[in-house]
């Protein structure tokens, strides 16, 4: 571990909580002053983009459900629409970004429904029709951005998701800054979220096992030497009476290699109520291109007896955190072999092929600690029932054909075709599945104006 990510988390770890805007703007406050870029003005600098999203998905459970159900299947179209403006004149300009979401069902009847296309009414039907909007007030000075509102985040340690029909978002405060160069800046504020099927925002943080209601996270962090061939990010996060979470990145490319290391460490704070937490979190990958061809092998690793757990759908940056699985379990280690195909290099422009195994063992979920989110008493056999048992196993398959049409009227309409198999064993406790995508998408911009 690097000098300065002991000393992050040294000094995470104390009594006090983390205060990321006031750290950042003290930051960015104390480095060397720069010229402001020169930036459009708030209509000239806006654009709308319109974004069709069509998607099936269908679930066929090859092992018997909780719920009994042998598959689950929808299918339904979407619209994403996302207005960016620019910034009024001078040296402190505001902004605004908005988003609008309409989603209709094309198909999923009762007892068929529950993929995360859709929400579902009291009879346990797919809503015919959801829709959500929301907006964020944005103000900038120099090279740092204040966003107050609803929007996307992607972060290490907090990052919103786009793997169903509607994206996830997150209401707080978010500052991003580029005071210092090949340094990018971020702290946020976030009490509320909205799912990928939900219309409105709640203050409930679910993770893959805890969940922290009217609550709230906390996180500040940098990305070093960005587009460099040697870079990095440190990151620290608060999840309010649940955990503090720390980030660490390493990654270098050398000609057709490219080398990527991640690193977490977990501890559980305030009131605890996921439990007693102690938890690392690590994976390595190798990523090497031969013309059209790449080549990925990764290795992740758990040490403790709690999973690695996290909110936001896409705030796992470990390497085999993949379609289906994370591989995330108490003292899991798991390995993953990728190929991948560029079929432009063939005469086919615009296709791709993904091709991608990982299978992950080792897993002791019997020793979370008892009364925690990981090993609940369980009212109903008078015992604790812990997540997951000891000597668990699983593996995954997935394969992805894309296309994206290069040019022409139909230039970026992209229809993608996945295929997931997950198989585990009772200990791990996932399911055995067989899943397919099929994704089709057209985004129409407009702007600047």
């Amino acid at each position: 571990m690097s000098p300065a990510m002991k000393n992050l988390i040294a000094h995470g770890q104390g009594t006090a909580p983390l205060k990321p805007l006031w750290l950042l703007a003290l930051l960015a406050g104390n480095a060397p002053a720069l010229a402001a870029p020169t930036t459009p003005g708030f209509a000239q600098g806006a654009s709308l983009e319109v974004l069709s999203r069509n998607f099936y998905l269908n679930n066929d459970y090859r092992s018997p459900t909780s719920a009994g159900k042998s598959y689950k299947q929808e299918w339904a179209q979407g619209f994403i629409a996302t207005f960016e403006s620019g910034f009024t004149p001078g040296s402190f300009g505001v902004g605004l970004d908005a988003h609008g979401f309409l989603g209709l069902k094309l198909d999923g009847g009762r007892g068929h429904a529950g993929t995360g296309l859709l929400p579902l009414d009291s009879d346990g039907h797919g809503e015919d029709q959801y829709s959500s909007a929301g907006g964020a007030l944005k103000f900038n000075a120099s090279r740092t951005t204040l966003a107050l509102g609803e929007m996307t985040v992607e972060t290490p340690v907090f990052d919103t998701a786009d793997k169903r029909l509607q994206p996830e978002y997150a209401s707080g405060v978010l500052l991003s800054s580029r005071e210092i160069d090949e340094v990018d800046l971020q702290a946020g504020h976030f009490s509320a979220f909205k799912n990928q099927d939900a219309s409105t925002a709640k203050g409930d943080f679910s993770g893959y096992g805890a969940t922290t209601r009217h609550g709230h996270i906390d996180f500040i962090g940098a990305d070093l030497f960005s587009g460099r061939k040697l870079g990095g990010a440190l990151y620290a996060s608060e999840l309010s009476d649940t955990w503090r979470q720390y980030y660490g990145n390493l990654h270098a490319t050398a000609g057709s290699l490219f080398l990527d290391g991640n690193f977490y460490y977990t501890r559980d704070h305030g009131q605890a109520i996921a439990g007693a937490l102690d938890n690392t979190a690590f994976s390595l990958s190798g990523k090497y291109r031969l013309q059209a061809q790449a080549f990925t092998l990764a290795y992740q690793k758990v040490h403790g007896d709690t999973p690695f757990d996290f909110v936001g759908g896409d705030s796992i940056y470990l390497a085999n955190s993949i379609k289906y699985a994370d591989f995330n379990g108490p003292g899991e280690h798991s390995w993953q072999a990728r190929y991948d195909l560029d079929l432009g290099a063939v005469g086919i422009p615009g296709l791709s092929f993904m091709a991608r195994y990982v299978t992950g063992s080792g897993i002791d979920g019997s020793h979370a600690p008892r009364d925690g989110a990981y090993n609940p008493f369980d009212n109903d056999t008078g015992t604790y029932s812990p997540q997951q048992g000891d000597g668990g196993r699983h593996w995954e398959r997935d394969l992805d054909l894309r296309y994206i049409v290069p040019s022409g009227p139909a230039k970026d309409l992209s229809l993608q075709v996945s295929h997931v198999t997950h198989r585990a064993n009772d200990a791990q406790a996932g399911d055995d599945i067989d899943r397919l995508y099929i994704v089709i998408q057209y985004p129409l911009t407009l702007g600047p104006f």
